[in-house]
């Protein structure tokens, strides 16, 4: 199928051209006829599969052919929206179709103001846009589509409930799409409120699912090893464009330094930044200015960038659902991707309850170091020589030796005893198969030994 197929206006037809768009993807073949015939809409899909041009082209199509006049899009994130707002932009150009993106962190002026000029696509965070109604401040504000985009990531954020308030104010005859990758239970009761009749269309199938498209590693190893571990990965990996999740604010401050201090281009990114900032960041990061971006979970929700190469876990995540959510960012839109978990010895029974919860095809695996330049300290070399005791039988040995020059002989004995000293140190960074499987079985006896102490107790 071509996008001409659609006979969109000629001013949508040229923007989808200058778009470089050729032939739709799933998503968008099978949403842009159900939005033109103005039918409800659930569509379950994953981000980088074409989503916004989905729900964007048929909506900006109606603008340019004067059957709707105003459309609201419902993110869950600011970076989103930028995003969703910039993409419906460059494809409604040529038709004349101005976009405003609204979010909190900012001033109301301006966006109330234009807002009342009559821009003619909004696209909105639920904190900021719910301000906006219940102050009365965008009262005209009368959206005849309305789409909610990443409705789960909503959910996970807490906004629901916001959602619900929003759609309050919202006039009833209105044409409703709603994306989201998962359906849980609240957000299914969601859309049976907001949706009148909705069709409903998926494109997760088996081409779709993460294990086929992102290859996945762990490493198990001691806590001590974690900064030495995402040093060598990154250094040894074809790295691209990554993102590295941390747990913590304070993990991702301390990493993000670590790594600029040794000249990586990298950048932490978390709610405690300021917002001119986190812009600043998430455009050198899309750009490929930074090739490292070090985050949150919540800081990194919503953000959509393309050719992120690698997902690294620098903790593995507090549940499977947050694991999903990460390692997606990598192997969009059919492109390959490679996630990449550290585990220590303490977290390895959490790495198994996700892999059974996930069905994920993970394979463990091991840093090699041996094609490391060696770090050869000389002073501590001649210092250690300095402190060895001469053998009092050593002349004989070197009558037998005498036969080899004396500077080659130094050479010979200095080149062997520095191979002694890179020999000695571990080429391997992680345990490998053999060592995991015997932790697992003396954790087994562990655990078995204290149920069994347990009982005992309980029957005295």
């Amino acid at each position: 199928m071509n996008f001409k197929d659609f006979n969109f206006h000629p001013d949508v037809e040229k923007g989808v051209r200058i778009a470089g768009f050729k032939e739709p993807s799933p998503i968008q073949e099978m949403s842009i006829p159900i939005v033109a015939e103005g039918k409800d809409m659930i569509g379950q899909a994953h981000t980088g599969t074409g989503k916004t041009a989905a729900f964007g082209l048929p909506m900006i199509d109606k603008i340019a052919k004067g059957e709707c006049e105003r459309a609201l899009v419902i993110t869950p994130t600011r970076e989103l929206a930028t995003q969703v707002s910039d993409e419906l932009y460059h494809l409604g150009r040529f038709a004349g179709i101005r976009t405003l993106t609204v979010y909190g962190g900012v001033g109301y002026g301006r966006q109330i103001a234009l807002i009342h000029k009559g821009v003619q696509i909004v696209v909105a965070t639920p904190g900021r846009l719910k301000d906006l109604y219940k102050k009365g401040k965008i009262d005209t504000f009368n959206p005849e589509i309305v789409v909610l985009d990443e409705a789960d990531e909503m959910l996970d954020m807490g906004f629901l409930d916001d959602i619900k308030e929003i759609f309050e104010y919202i006039p009833q005859n209105r044409q409703t799409l709603l994306f989201s990758a998962t359906m849980p239970e609240p957000i299914k009761e969601l859309a049976n409120s907001i949706l009148y009749k909705p069709e409903f269309i998926s494109v997760i199938g088996d081409e779709e699912t993460t294990n086929n498209i992102i290859e996945q590693v762990y490493y198990v190893i001691n806590e001590n090893q974690r900064d030495e571990a995402i040093v060598n990965l990154l250094e040894s990996e074809d790295v691209d464009k990554c993102i590295i999740f941390c747990r913590m604010k304070r993990e991702v401050d301390r990493l993000s330094e670590h790594l600029e201090a040794l000249g990586f281009s990298a950048k932490g990114l978390h709610g405690d930044i300021e917002q001119e900032d986190r812009e600043l960041i998430i455009k050198g990061y899309r750009r490929g200015e930074i090739k490292i971006m070090v985050a949150t979970d919540v800081a990194a929700r919503g953000l959509d960038v393309k050719n992120v190469s690698h997902v690294f876990n620098y903790h593995i995540p507090f549940d499977p659902q947050s694991y999903v959510h990460r390692i997606g960012r990598t192997g969009r839109a059919g492109k390959s991707g490679k996630a990449i978990t550290l585990v220590s010895t303490e977290e390895f029974r959490e790495l198994q309850r996700i892999k059974k919860e996930v069905g994920a095809d993970m394979r463990l695996s091991t840093i090699s170091l041996a094609q490391q330049e060696p770090t050869i300290d000389i002073q501590s070399i001649k210092e250690h020589i300095d402190s060895i005791d001469i053998d009092p039988n050593i002349d004989n040995y070197l009558e037998e030796l005498s036969s080899i020059k004396v500077d080659v002989l130094i050479k010979k004995l200095l080149t062997y005893y520095l191979g002694d000293i890179q020999n000695s140190e571990d080429d391997l960074l992680g345990f490998d198969e053999e060592e995991v499987s015997r932790m697992m079985k003396d954790y087994d006896m562990e655990q078995k030994e204290t149920y069994r102490g347990n009982k005992r107790k309980k029957r005295r």
